[in-house]
């Protein structure tokens, strides 16, 4: 499964200037199998340090000297490491917090030698009161699920992709290329974009598998719940867990998650959820200037799950995905707005992590809400998620004429059109929506 991801890390090997790399995102999402298939292919070497499988390993970073650090590393391992051939990896680097501050001494004494690191749950390790972040001597990227774009390279349909990076407005896109389209949506809105879900998929097509996968995979970030909380905290993210999936699109409530526990055990649940990467605040913004976040109201929020396949699973919503002819309708919605989140994030600048917001009215008698709001350049484009016609999208006109906004998209089944300062883009084109807008405001 080839990743978008890749180019930014054929790139990152270019520069001479390179500094440490550290893949940051959720468990499950595919890093160590990314960054394995990245050295093999890019680099004559690659040795991999898995803190998790070699706990032994961290003796060797006791002292923070790379020059130290690299000669243990290559008595331990059998292995040479050099600087014109090698990609050194270290794997679950949150379990050796003092390898993470070396990585400064890398870029300082070792700038040549190619450094990648990763870790699932790296924002616990970082939070820690004596860890100290070699702040402006590491680069980031974040990694998500696969998305659909990448779903469909993966299932042998690049020229779909392709198709869909060339389709202007003036194009129309032909009804049985349209259908396959949204057939091929309504699968990985079951499959999802969890590599492990996707490849069982790849291989038998069977979906009930995939489900078990699913379900699985589902059991094991429970698991980690010991991992970032203390025991007495386990009930709390145990509910919101379980809650979060049906959730999904909606107003966050304490009360609808578990009326009898105080919300502030509830919230601090949530926030270490997020932390973890399993689920991704929408904020309230006003959206009246850029940028978006720094106009957030806190204490308003609706939530993204990790995954549009996790968040299905976990809803039992797999028999109405297959049998639904307008899958937007399916639980309210949240079905196609967990989507277009998840899209959003996947499609955004790599070099940090996506924050997601939408936008809402509250005056008496003028209630309005859009289901997410992004800037593109200095535009502030709202987007509504929406299986009506045309002339329903009430909120999505009063944020344009409220903010004075160029446009508004929505997203839906339909085809590629615009009418009235609406652009309306097909779901299954998400990936597309910059390009598009750009396109149109020029």
């Amino acid at each position: 499964m080839r990743r978008d991801i890749e180019k930014d890390l054929i790139l990152w090997k270019s520069q001479k200037e390179r500094y440490p790399l550290i893949i940051r995102g959720a468990r499950q999402v595919g890093k160590s199998y990314l960054i394995e298939t990245f050295g093999r292919a890019h680099f004559q070497n690659l040795v991999v340090v898995n803190f998790e499988f070699q706990p032994q390993l961290k003796d060797c970073f006791k002292s923070l000297d790379p020059f130290e650090i690299v000669n243990k590393l290559q008595m331990l391992l059998g292995t040479q490491i050099r600087a014109d051939n090698t990609l050194l990896f270290f794997d679950e680097i949150q379990e050796c917090p003092q390898a993470i501050m070396s990585l400064r001494y890398f870029k300082e004494k070792m700038p040549a030698l190619a450094v990648i690191a990763a870790g699932s749950l790296l924002e616990f390790a970082m939070r820690s009161p004596d860890f100290r972040m070699p702040v402006g001597r590491i680069h980031f990227l974040y990694l998500e699920p696969l998305s659909f774009s990448e779903y469909l390279d993966a299932t042998g349909n690049e020229k779909l992709r392709q198709f869909l990076s060339e389709v202007s407005l003036t194009d129309a896109i032909d009804d049985v290329i349209h259908k396959k389209l949204l057939e091929l949506l309504r699968i990985y809105l079951i499959v999802g974009g969890m590599p492990a879900a996707l490849k069982e998929y790849l291989a038998t097509k069977d979906l009930m598998n995939c489900q078990r996968i699913q379900t699985a995979l589902l059991q094991i970030y429970r698991s980690d719940f010991g991992k970032y909380a203390k025991t007495s905290q386990h009930k709390y993210l145990e509910k919101v867990f379980n809650a979060a999936p049906r959730l999904a699109g909606q107003r966050i409530k304490y009360s609808s998650i578990d009326p009898d526990t105080h919300s502030r055990d509830l919230k601090n649940a949530l926030n270490l959820l997020a932390l973890a990467g399993i689920v991704k605040p929408i904020y309230l913004t006003k959206a009246s200037g850029l940028p978006l976040g720094a106009q957030i109201n806190e204490q308003k929020l609706k939530l993204n799950f990790l995954d549009v396949g996790l968040m299905q699973n976990a809803c039992g919503l797999q028999g109405l995905l297959i049998t639904e002819n307008d899958f937007m309708q399916i639980n309210a919605g949240a079905v196609a707005e967990q989507f277009t989140g998840q899209e959003i994030a996947a499609y955004s600048d790599k070099h940090q992590e996506r924050s997601l917001y939408f936008w809402a009215r509250e005056k008496k008698g003028s209630m309005a809400e859009v289901d997410y709001v992004i800037n593109i350049g200095a535009d502030i484009i709202p987007v509504e998620v929406k299986s009506g016609k045309e002339g329903w999208l009430k909120s999505l006109r009063m944020f344009i004429e409220e903010k004075n906004s160029r446009l508004g998209i929505r997203l839906s089944q339909d085809k590629l059109s615009y009418y009235d300062k609406i652009l309306s883009i097909p779901l299954y084109m998400a990936e597309q929506m910059t390009r598009l807008t750009e396109g149109f405001l020029k």
